[in-house]
This record gives structure tokens, sequence and C-alpha cells, in this order.
């Protein structure tokens, strides 16, 4: 677990370097059409990878999250329907200030909408917010995002993938596509 330590250490300060540097990292644009081929880009083709929780996946597409779908021979425009109507609309991101839209798109693929708002909402209160962490992106989170940066929500994000880690090591190989996917999106 020590060298995991010390390789979270050497990321964690890539991060800072990338923040304080004002490195421009990701996409400009945010609306959907924008951010989709980048989240696309990091979900990849077909998977089958047996340890991966979501099983059977393509283009991020999974079959546990879509079970009546034929993942195998889902099509690119199929899946970014089910992106626009299932996580960009539903989740509210256009509500979100440009800035933030596309990582919190990008979380609510990755990690699914209840566990990205809750760091979003960890991210709010360490601003001074006093929200409930409760998975829901109501008014009162979306007001006090207002007040937040994309670097310290890529810093809360990169510290629930080390937390995961930590509860579950055999999601380590993950982790750096985690970590860079952080920085990227």
């Amino acid at each position: 677990m020590n060298k995991l330590k010390k390789l979270l250490i050497m990321w964690l300060l890539k991060l800072i370097k990338a923040i304080f540097i004002k490195k421009e990292i990701g996409v400009k644009d945010m609306e959907f059409n924008d951010v989709i081929d980048k989240v696309l880009e990091h979900e990849g083709g077909y998977v089958n990878d047996p340890s991966d929780p979501g099983g059977e996946t393509k283009y991020g597409v999974s079959k546990r999250a879509y079970p009546d779908v034929d993942i195998k021979n889902l099509t690119l425009e199929d899946a970014k329907d089910i992106y626009r109507r299932d996580y960009w609309d539903k989740n509210r991101c256009a509500e979100l200030s440009e800035d933030l839209r596309h990582v919190y798109f990008d979380m609510c693929v990755n990690m699914g909408a209840g566990r990205a708002t809750k760091i979003m909402q960890e991210t709010a209160n360490a601003k001074g917010a006093d929200l409930k962490i409760d998975g829901g992106m109501g008014p009162m989170t979306i007001g006090a995002m207002k007040n937040v940066e994309l670097e310290r929500v890529r810093a809360y994000r990169v510290k629930y993938y080390a937390t995961l880690i930590e509860r579950k090591p055999d999601l380590a190989k993950f982790y750096f596509g985690w970590f860079k996917r952080s920085l990227e999106v």
C-alpha cells in the first residue's frame, strides 16, 4: 500500500502544479455536443472485463445499467442519445456554470449521478456552503456551485477515487485512468 500512497502523492502534486500554473486541461465549449466526444474518448469501445463493476460495456453504456440494451451492437448515436437523455438532461448539467457542467456530466457517467452530486456537495461545503450531502442536484446545490472552482471539483474527484481504491484494492488497476480522466475532462 505504500507504493500506492507514493503514486497518489505524485499525482496529487501534478494536479496542484496544473492548478497553480493555470494549465488548461479539458474542453473549452461546455455544451453537450462538445463534451460528449471527450467523455466517449475515455469510455472507449466494447469491453467485457469481469473485474469492471459495470460488466459488459460499450461506449461506457453498461449491461448492468441497461439490461435491455444489446450492448455489443449498440451504435455510437444510440449511446449519445442515452447520454443526453439519462445523464446530461436528467442530471441538470446545463444548469451548472459552463466551467463545471462538463466535469459533473463526466462524473455522472463514470460513477453515477448520486455519487457525482455528493462530490459536488462536499466541494461546495469546503467553500463554506452548508449543503446536506444527499446526492440530489437541486436548486440549493446548483446555487452553491456558483462559488466553486473547477480545480477544486477535480481535487475532490481524485480524492474520491483514492478513497475507493483503499476500500477496494482490486480496483487499483483503474486508478491511473480515473486520475487522468479527472484532469482532462
